[in-house]
């Protein structure tokens, strides 16, 4: 069954009335959703079973827009998956047949980090082909020179791990043994991985079958024309929101650590014109490509904006209408722009909230009454791999972790929130411990850690891992090591990330401080990760007392820190009632 060049999204438009559109438009929805569930109750890896790093979706025929996405999915997989299944379609031309499956993994061709591995799959309608069903799973270990993949000192992207441009794995239903025998042979962990392998492959198949449901019961017309309607709906909300922002151009600049092989901090450099219920985006100001992981493919630059705006104005319902005011000039000769071979390990989790956060401060400029101070905006991408001499067998486990977001006009931060990229969750510690030989001794808030402000950031995160039996190689891949995240409107940063480790009986923290490789552990030997809190919103000295009475009491200010933050403030009323009890607090006026 071959492909037909018919774009059947472009048909002649039937007449839909308002329940019929909502109807259709939550259908298709409810085809992602479930795509989604099928996958998280499927998967081998943890990393997808319980963290939710994975996405799905379904994907114009001509073009590989997007027509909708899941509402669990990762939004840091929109524009990446986009362009991923457009590099299949220009791979493949006409050479498609029901029961296909393309399996890619390449950064340069509408890819992030090797570790997001994609499924794409044409999806035939009465013999034609209607559209693709794509997917992604992070894979925990896609072999390379570190156990989980994030090596931090990358100098190409061969030593990152198997790069796999678009290959059938499936054809006309069948799997190709060989090739995937070949792919399983170069990861660690191969048994984990066909598990997370059938798991898409299981996605795909269910959101065909609910997707013929659909069309069989609505008809192919009356589909096309609720998809065309939605795209234009969703142009016009965006252009809408776009409007109410004051024309004119605004900047930002952020700074990410280092690459990890050099030091010496890379700069995104942001310029944001609105204009015509446009926003055109410019990155070119940008520093120059890097010799370490910390480089950005265009696809996921792309996305980081798109996820950026849609944090800002989450309303509008992701297709590719969305996404047409949003005009992204191409950083050619930037480390936002990666060409073969630079690595990339660290552009998917790092350097997109690196770029939302640049978003988000030029948004801060235009319209900081409507905005948030920045999002802690890393990962914390810690890996852990070795062998278990109990269950006798290689394990590598993936971990990242939460943080503060920014406080805002109404309200403080949020505390130990997901990543900005998307809504994955930090895996249950409990099945951590069962599963690898770790034990975690503390996971919890770490107080003082917000930015100041008249509403505070959010709080971030303390957690120490201990091995407890065999050997192990740690890996980290983290940022905001340097600078805080930013305030606004004269609030204070957030906290900074900070690493140590136990290793021969000696404390030891990270060359690069937020990165680093290769780090051998025996039984005993222990990791302990702080992660950042959100900036503050605001002057300090507006804060009321009784807000600064509420984080004393549940712990999240110390006593001393308190003394040090609000001593000299001589705007809060009642502040000295409020710490009277508090002997080692001394609060002096001028």
């Amino acid at each position: 069954m071959k492909k037909n060049n018919q774009n059947l999204l472009s048909t002649a438009p039937v007449q839909v009335d308002p329940v019929t559109l909502a109807v259709v438009q939550n259908a298709l929805k409810q085809v992602a959703n479930e795509m989604d569930l099928v996958q998280e109750k499927t998967s081998f890896s943890p990393v997808v079973s319980e963290a939710l790093d994975r996405a799905n979706g379904i994907y114009r025929a001509v073009t590989g827009e997007v027509i909708t996405q899941g509402d669990t999915s990762l939004p840091v997989f929109v524009g990446a998956m986009q362009s991923t299944t457009k590099a299949v379609i220009d791979h493949f031309g006409s050479d498609f047949n029901s029961g296909d499956i393309i399996l890619i993994n390449d950064p340069y061709l509408g890819g992030s980090h090797l570790m997001d591995t994609k499924m794409v799959a044409p999806f035939f309608f009465r013999e034609r082909l209607w559209c693709f069903l794509s997917n992604a799973a992070h894979w925990a270990d896609i072999g390379g020179s570190v156990p989980g993949g994030f090596t931090t000192g990358a100098t190409e992207i061969h030593q990152e791990g198997l790069r796999i441009t678009p290959v059938k794995l499936y054809r006309k239903g069948k799997v190709d043994k060989d090739l995937q025998n070949l792919i399983l042979a170069n990861i660690r962990i191969p048994q984990e991985r066909i598990g997370d392998i059938h798991a898409q492959t299981a996605a795909i198949r269910v959101g065909m079958r609910r997707l013929t449901d659909v069309l069989e019961r609505y008809g192919e017309e009356v589909v096309n024309t609720v998809i065309n309607e939605l795209e234009l709906r969703s142009e016009k909300q965006m252009r809408s929101h776009i409007k109410t922002i004051p024309e004119g151009i605004y900047s930002f600049k952020t700074y990410l650590d280092n690459d990890g092989v050099r030091p010496g901090k890379l700069c995104i450099d942001l310029k944001m014109n609105v204009k015509d219920s446009n926003i055109y985006f410019d990155l070119s100001g940008s520093s120059p490509p890097c010799r370490g992981p910390m480089n950005s493919v265009w696809a996921q630059t792309q996305t980081a904006i798109y996820v950026g705006i849609k944090h800002i104005f989450p309303d509008v319902p992701i297709n590719a209408g969305c996404f047409r005011p949003l005009l992204i000039k191409k950083p050619e000769g930037t480390f936002l722009y990666a060409e073969y071979p630079r690595p990339v390990a660290g552009c998917a989790s790092e350097v997109s909230q690196r770029i939302m956060e640049a978003v988000f401060g030029a948004m801060g400029k235009a319209i900081p009454d409507r905005m948030f101070a920045a999002p802690f905006s890393t990962a914390g991408n810690f890996s852990l791999g070795g062998f278990d001499p109990e269950k006798k067998s290689y394990y590598v486990m993936y971990f990242f972790s939460g943080g503060g977001y920014g406080g805002s006009l109404t309200q403080d931060g949020l505390s130990n929130g997901a990543s900005s990229i998307g809504i994955a969750r930090t895996p249950p510690i409990e099945l951590l411990e069962q599963r690898y030989p770790i034990l975690v001794e503390e996971y919890s808030l770490r107080p003082n850690s917000g930015g100041l402000g008249k509403h505070r950031g959010g709080l971030g995160v303390t957690y120490k891992c201990r091995l407890i039996r065999g050997e192990g190689t740690a890996s980290f891949l983290m940022d905001h090591a340097l600078t805080g995240p930013h305030g606004l409107v004269g609030g204070k940063p957030g906290s900074l990330t900070s690493i140590k480790y136990k290793q021969n009986n000696k404390i030891k923290r990270p060359r690069f401080i937020s990165k680093g490789e290769g780090i051998e552990l025996v039984s005993g030997d222990w990791v302990e990760v702080n992660t950042p809190g959100g900036g503050g919103y605001g002057k300090a000295s507006s804060r009321a007392a009784n807000d600064i009475e509420r984080d004393l009491q549940r712990g999240y200010v110390t006593h001393n820190q308190a003394q040090k933050d609000y001593k000299n403030y001589v705007n809060f009323v009642g502040f000295k009632s409020v710490l009277k009890n508090k002997k080692n607090l001394v609060v002096k006026k001028k």
